[in-house]
């Protein structure tokens, strides 16, 4: 397992359907060391702290393995890494093999997966689509977002190493059926809101459609 890339960028002002919408999601590559702070990158800020950023959702990573698919969806060859709005591309890694609580050490930062990463508007002013959340959800090509356990140091190239996993914890290939195509699972649900590790937010939402499923 690779870091491919290591992608930053500060919050700028857009035009989107005639208003003006700030967003951090243009990143680009840095060559070179880059650190690690508790709520994010070097060099990089989140626009919206209300659904990107805090200590939940420090750092985002997607997987380069998906941009050849996006590439041929979408008619598209100028995908840049970083295009997805991630910090981290990876080679490696993917939603089928990472778990919720899962910790990754690169360079000397470690890092813990707390989430997938659901797409809002923003992701359509990317890619000037106005389908591209909708593509994106149904994709199930998530990416998923990291806490931060230990502050460091990384750059592109550096071999990520896992140095934690719980077995039973749900992939975020689960949580991603969770929001699309099995909303209603029970086993599930029932193992989504057991990950200590998955975000409060997530667990109360998902223990709310447990109850009503049980009413």
């Amino acid at each position: 397992m690779r870091l491919v890339s290591v992608n930053v960028g500060q919050p700028r002002l857009v035009e989107w359907k005639g208003e003006a919408v700030q967003t951090g999601i243009f990143k680009a590559p840095v060559a070179g060391p880059v650190a690690v702070a508790r709520t994010n990158l070097e060099g990089d800020r989140q626009a919206d702290l209300a659904v990107h950023g805090g200590i939940d959702k420090a750092v985002y990573a997607y997987a380069s393995e998906h941009y050849p698919s996006w590439s041929g969806e979408l008619g598209r060859l100028d995908l840049s890494w970083g295009m997805f709005g991630e910090n981290l591309t990876t080679e490696g890694l993917d939603e089928a093999t990472v778990r919720v609580g899962d910790r990754f050490a690169i360079g000397t930062a470690e890092f813990e997966v707390s989430q997938p990463r659901l797409p809002c508007h923003k992701l359509g002013i990317k890619f000037s689509r106005a389908d591209m959340v909708k593509r994106f959800l149904r994709s199930r090509r998530l990416g998923f977002y990291l806490r931060v356990r230990h502050e460091g140091v990384i750059r592109a190239g550096d071999e990520i190493r896992r140095a934690g996993s719980d077995p039973t914890a749900p992939t975020i290939a689960d949580l991603a059926l969770l929001e699309t195509t099995k909303r209603h699972d029970v086993a599930l649900l029932q193992r989504a809101v057991v990950a200590t590790a998955l975000t409060e937010g997530w667990r109360t939402k998902y223990q709310e459609r447990l109850d009503r499923l049980r009413a």
